[in-house]
């Protein structure tokens, strides 16, 4: 899977992502300091998920209405770096390519999902 992981992204979730065969560009070794519009369009540009921390991307997509191929947002506290790895690895394995187009929220007991409207489906590409 193509993801582009927003700088807040703890390194060792994008190693681990890494590892696993995934394509990770980490905004923190190419693009530190990039505006989250700018991430958003690069994402866009590329065809990448966006792996993220902040909220804020939430509204940029939904309430400016900016486009993304998909938004992948952890909401686990960062001490419990660990659990996120597995939780992650559970969205993938549920979502799959399916995460392209969805709004997915991992949290500590469940995963949210909604469709992105606007977004480009992967088979597009």
């Amino acid at each position: 899977m193509r993801c582009l992981a927003d700088e807040c992204v703890d390194a060792a979730l994008v190693r681990h992502l890494r590892g696993g065969g995934h394509d990770v560009i980490y905004a923190a070794e190419v693009a530190a300091g990039t505006t989250d519009a700018q991430l958003l369009r690069r994402a866009n540009d590329e065809h990448r998920l966006l792996l993220t921390e902040d909220k804020d991307f939430g509204e940029l997509v939904f309430r400016l209405h900016m486009i993304v191929p998909g938004l992948v947002l952890m909401r686990i506290a960062p001490e419990r770096y660990l659990f996120k790895r597995t939780r992650l690895d559970a969205a993938v394995l549920r979502f799959g390519q399916r995460l392209f187009g969805r709004y997915v929220v991992i949290e500590e007991a469940r995963l949210r999902s909604r469709p992105l409207l606007g977004s480009r489906s992967i088979r597009q590409r």
